[in-house]
């Protein structure tokens, strides 16, 4: 499994942007980290999230802790990614919540 770390693609699990991809920004503490999508890219915008409503993807992008949007945007661009974010993921449904 991929560890929590800056540049790390993840997939929001819970919430309003669930299903969406986004990238960590920055480690907040043990139980939260600041993402991004940046929300022109994928929906998501630029918040505090719990690590148990995300779920780690294993893309990595080179950005330093606490990049802004663009430069986010930028490494994207440079990794070929900006499609894949695009795309948003099906979220998984719990059976029995139907």
């Amino acid at each position: 499994m991929p560890v929590i770390e800056v540049g790390r693609l993840c997939v929001k699990t819970r919430g309003r942007e669930a299903g969406r991809k986004c990238v960590i920004v920055e480690i907040i503490d043990d139980n939260f980290v600041l993402i991004t999508g940046p929300k022109d890219v994928s929906g998501v915008k630029r918040r505090r999230a719990n690590i148990n409503h995300i779920e780690v993807l294993p893309e990595k992008i080179e950005i330093s802790p606490g990049a802004s949007d663009e430069e986010v945007r930028q490494a994207l661009e440079k990794a070929g990614l900006l499609e894949f974010m695009k795309e948003p993921v099906r979220p998984q449904v719990t059976p029995g919540l139907l």
